[in-house]
């Protein structure tokens, strides 16, 4: 959707760009301003870690490791492009990796995150704070992983793909990020376009179906171990 500036006599388009054109580098720029403005994705999200890649095997690194406030993992992966590569396949292993992530392993994690960023701040407390626990509750933490797709657009062939993710039970969400020129300055639009939000609650209730239903199997399919020490 075009945004408008609305003037005295008419609505003036505003110019719509591109991150590449704009200059906005992916790692320096976009992700640095989303770590430290999660909300600007969605609310209620908590950055646990950034470029995390502690696995047992591999050298992939998860752009934003976040929490939410039921205690799940959320998977953050950002590309600047205007059709979003194959992150949702990059995501889906980054998934996998880790969900075996237990509240310890989480606070460690973001012990070194808040250390590479020379804040000296209790990362367990906080962790606590954010979800509202007295303790440490290592049965409640990380029910479920999701994962948040941030991009200047998506391809059909994306979007395919993730709508039928969704059906099978994973819970992905795709949220462009489009820039405009106004005047001098550089806006961002923000939408979320999968799943629409309109129809978000009703897939959540499906999606709780599901798994009520599948509850007696185990969740830990993957083969991969976090080590942080």
């Amino acid at each position: 959707m075009p945004l408008f500036r609305m003037q005295e006599d008419n609505l003036a388009e505003i110019e719509r760009t591109d991150f590449s054109a704009a200059r906005v580098r992916e790692r320096q720029d976009l992700q640095r301003h989303l770590r430290d403005q999660i909300q600007v994705l969605e609310r209620d999200l908590y950055v646990n870690i950034e470029e995390f890649g502690k696995w047992q095997e591999g050298n992939s690194r998860i752009d934003l490791l976040a929490v939410d406030r039921n205690a799940n993992l959320v998977v953050i992966e950002l590309n600047r492009t205007e059709h979003g590569g194959h992150i949702e396949l990059q995501a889906i292993r980054y998934e996998a990796m880790v969900s075996n992530m237990t509240f310890e392993q989480a606070v460690l994690a973001h012990g070194e995150y808040l250390a590479s960023r020379d804040i000296s701040s209790d990362s367990e407390q906080l962790i606590l704070e954010f979800l509202g626990w007295d303790e440490a509750n290592e049965e409640d933490f990380a029910p479920e992983v999701r994962i948040l797709l941030v991009s200047g657009d998506f391809s059909r062939e994306l979007t395919t793909s993730v709508l039928w993710l969704n059906e099978k039970g994973l819970d992905i969400r795709c949220i462009r990020l489009r820039p405009h020129k106004l005047d001098d300055e550089l806006v961002l639009q923000v939408e979320q376009v999968l799943p629409l939000p309109e129809a978000q609650d009703y897939i959540i209730g499906v999606r709780e179906k599901q798994r009520s239903e599948a509850k007696s199997r185990s969740r830990d399919l993957t083969r991969f171990d976090v080590l942080i020490k």
